[in-house]
């Protein structure tokens, strides 16, 4: 923590929030760039399914956990001060070029390295966590990897008729409508790290990011599902700010908790965070409380957009999380002055 850092926000108790984020991608950046402006005891749990660029060749050549992801969430972690930063910035930075290192960035090639002298990825992205300066941690949410294959509809002449695809880049980026996904191995182990954190945890935060690549993975892992409900920690669903081209297109609100609740009938949660631009107010609000409904859940409508974008603003984000926080917990001390935040809503 830096000199221009408040002291980290702390329940009624004294104790320091523990936050345990969910996700992958961009969608998990934004949520742990939010969640440090409210703990420093972040645990980062992530999706190991990627298969496309650099995580792809590693893991395909070396048989590692996908990196990339892995290593966003580290940079997203990482501390304020300009060592750390400038090591975060190397992690990120990407080779160009067209020889065999074209394509790769710096800290997947970091972290297969480590994983290969450490023989463990838990270890390696610990090595790593403590070079940034990381007070938190990110762990994969399965200690091997994964492939999500997906049933996907209007990619044959009888719209009725599913194809199977297999791939998160495929899934990703199909031009049909996913119906269902599914890991690969089936019903995978859980990292024991990601379910201990989630057992500890005052709040849980699954989304923003690829719902069916990103965010429905981590409730087909049974330990993981097992410990979220097993969990006293509020837990917190964020919604994207719009559909995504392939996966998600012309997905409302209310479909993208179909698709969830549909995958984990079981699953439930406390708040889901909305953007509340994404859903104006009218009809289509009385629809997302009724699906919210069936995950045990309140819709929480804020603006936590980037202005005329569809990212995530950490700032606002980390207020609407804050808020929910302090709503159970009475009120928080130390409430984060960070940049970006200014109030809460």
């Amino acid at each position: 923590m830096t000199d221009s850092e408040s002291p980290e926000s702390r329940l009624q108790d004294g104790r320091p929030i523990r936050i345990v984020a969910l996700g992958g991608g961009h969608g998990l950046y934004a949520t742990l760039s939010a969640a440090r402006m409210l703990a420093s005891d972040v645990t980062a749990v992530v999706t190991v399914a990627d298969d496309g660029g650099s995580s792809g060749r590693l893991r395909a050549e070396l048989g590692v956990l996908p990196p990339g992801d892995l290593r966003m969430a580290l940079a997203a972690l990482a501390a304020d001060d300009p060592r750390t930063i400038r090591w975060a910035e190397v992690l990120q930075h990407r080779f160009g070029g067209t020889g065999a290192l074209a394509g790769h960035s710096v800290g997947n090639l970091i972290l297969a390295g480590l994983t290969e002298v450490l023989g463990d990825t838990v270890l390696a992205l610990d090595e790593v966590a403590h070079l940034l300066g990381i007070a938190g941690r990110v762990v994969p949410m399965a200690p091997i990897p994964l492939d999500i294959e997906a049933d996907v509809s209007g990619l044959e002449d009888d719209p009725r008729v599913s194809r199977v695809i297999r791939g998160q880049v495929a899934v990703a980026t199909t031009p049909g409508k996913v119906r269902r996904v599914r890991l690969m191995p089936p019903d995978p182990p859980a990292t024991p790290e990601a379910v201990a954190a989630i057992g500890v945890a005052d709040l849980v935060v699954l989304g923003p990011g690829s719902w069916f690549s990103s965010v429905i993975p981590h409730v087909l892992v049974p330990d993981l599902l097992k410990a979220l409900a097993e969990s006293t920690a509020q837990k917190v669903l964020i919604l994207n700010l719009a559909p995504e081209l392939g996966e998600t297109t012309g997905f409302s609100a209310e479909r993208h908790l179909h698709v969830l609740s549909q995958h984990a009938p079981d699953f439930r949660v406390d708040h889901i965070i909305v953007d509340s631009a994404f859903v104006p107010a009218g009809g289509e609000r009385d629809h997302l409380a009724r699906a919210a409904a069936r995950l045990g859940a309140e819709v929480v409508y804020v603006d936590v957009a980037e202005s005329g974008t569809h990212a995530h603003h950490f700032g606002k984000l980390a207020a609407a999380l804050g808020s929910i926080v302090s709503s159970r917990d009475g009120a928080l001390s130390n409430a984060p002055r960070r940049e970006g935040i200014t109030s809460w809503p």
